[in-house]
């Protein structure tokens, strides 16, 4: 049995876990990934990075990668299937990209192969145990059994998370009552009205009863589309079973007539209208982010950008504790900030689900819902929902509307002319936004973690400096009529 030491162990190479380790390998911390399978499945699963996400990627100088690999922009969102846009959020990103799941993973996992970290296919953890100061993992491989010990473990290993699971957290919430199927179909005659190119979410999915609905979204190869099609009322008997390529094919005749003809189907899955969360993001050395910590019905298209969001978020505080520089009071700002944003997706989502057409108040209530969307300010609070863009932490200070918002990348002037702040992100420090030359000397003898920016100007009046986190939101700022320090 071996006994292989490093500093933080990830399980689980989905979307989340991979941000994951893309942030603290930035931040200097040895990292090893363990991942069940022996190999990615290439299954395309969700299919969306919201405008946040994609603003966190830009931080990063990552999104170049997730656009080469897209196939879709799409200018607006949804909420329960009824479209809302992005106006009025000051986002360079006013879209979501269409990118499958499976190309996210792709190219997170080779920038971080090309900072010489690779994933542990092949490696399935078993159980667990933690001490004072460390966590040792046991997991079975094809040629038996390993142990590996590390200084923290986050578990992003799905909604049948084994961490979750050996801490014993409580993940309370609902089995919910119905279901869906998503498929990825090759068809030799599209339906008539389908999208050939996906750039809106109008006319991609609508209700066909009562709790029953069907949606079909094109996915850049001609002919292919994603098909989804459910229950909201009724769910099989065994939610694990295999979906019956025949079933798929009957759902499509149902739906869409003899015309829709079928050449392919490359796989389908069955997925629940469950809502989760734990109780716990984190226990001792041990953490959870993305599907390990919540679960939800897939509405407004939240899941993979909320655990993308959740790594963004931790993985600079726990680089700050590995790397000694702060404590467990900073690391526990992750579950105490994420938590409250995973509840509220939850009940977003139930909301969602709420205005299922499936009694005559109930139609009603969605048309009423509906004409209320064309109002821009609730357009602009219910996009600001479903994208991450309307996220702002709480943050000590005055009450200036800056602090504990988003970066929007607005343009800065400097001598040298226009900068696009996002850029000074790369290297995963604080980044430090001043008029006065005061405010450098200061913070850089406050932390080496810390990139600054003498500029001419700054988009607020009266704020001759801001302090941004790594993860792009504000945590302080310096007024005009606030003395150096």
């Amino acid at each position: 049995m071996d006994n292989l030491g490093t500093d933080v162990i990830v399980v689980g190479a989905g979307p989340t876990g991979l941000m994951l380790a893309n942030e603290l390998v930035l931040a200097g911390v040895d990292v090893v990934v363990l991942e069940r399978l022996s190999e990615r499945t290439g299954l395309s699963k969700a299919l969306n990075l919201q405008p946040r996400t994609s603003e966190m990627l830009e931080l990063r100088g990552l999104l170049d990668g997730a656009e080469e690999r897209s196939y879709a922009t799409v200018e607006d969102g949804h909420f329960a299937m009824i479209p809302v846009v992005y106006d009025g959020w000051d986002t360079r990103f006013p879209f979501q990209l269409g990118i499958p799941q499976a190309e996210v993973e792709g190219f997170l996992e080779e920038r971080l192969a090309a900072q010489g970290t690779k994933v542990l296919h092949g490696h399935e953890v078993i159980d667990f145990v933690q001490g004072k100061d460390f966590v040792s993992v046991r997991c079975r491989t094809e040629v038996g059994e390993t142990r590996l010990n590390a200084k923290f473990l986050v578990g992003c290993d799905g909604s049948r998370s084994v961490v979750r699971k050996g801490l014993n957290v409580d993940f309370p919430g609902v089995d919910g009552e119905g279901f869906g199927v998503v498929a990825d179909v090759l068809f030799d005659n599209v339906p008539d009205g389908a999208q050939k190119q996906w750039r809106t979410m109008r006319n991609v999915g609508e209700p066909t009863g009562e709790t029953t609905f069907k949606g079909l979204i094109p996915l850049g190869e001609p002919g292919l589309y994603r098909f989804i099609y459910g229950d909201r009322a009724s769910r099989p008997a065994d939610m694990r079973s295999a979906v019956p390529l025949d079933e798929v094919r009957g759902m499509l005749h149902d739906l869409y007539g003899d015309t829709a003809t079928v050449s392919e189907i490359r796989w389908a899955s069955r997925f629940s209208d469950a809502a989760r969360q734990a109780t716990h993001y984190r226990d001792g050395r041990v953490l959870l982010a993305g599907d390990a910590a919540h679960i939800h019905f897939p509405a407004g298209g939240q899941g993979l950008n909320l655990g993308v969001q959740d790594a963004m978020n931790l993985g600079w505080k726990l680089a700050a504790t590995v790397r000694g520089w702060a404590g467990d009071e900073l690391l526990d700002t992750y579950e105490a900030e994420r938590h409250p944003i995973g509840a509220q997706v939850l009940h977003n989502v139930a909301a969602q689900l709420g205005l299922t057409p499936r009694s005559a108040e109930s139609r009603a209530l969605r048309a009423v819902f509906t004409d209320l969307v064309a109002f821009p300010d609730v357009n602009r609070h219910l996009a600001g929902m479903v994208s991450g863009l309307g996220v702002r932490y709480a943050t000590y200070g005055t009450g200036h509307p800056v602090l504990g918002s988003r970066l929007t990348d607005q343009d800065v002037a400097t001598e040298a002319g226009p900068l696009r702040p996002s850029t000074l992100f790369r290297t995963g420090d604080f980044v430090l936004l001043t008029t006065t030359p005061a405010h450098i000397e200061a913070a850089e003898s406050w932390s080496p973690h810390l990139t600054t920016q003498l500029v001419t100007a700054l988009p607020w009046p009266s704020v001759e400096a801001v302090l941004y986190r790594p993860d792009g939101y504000a945590c302080w700022l310096a007024s005009t009529a606030t003395p150096t320090r």
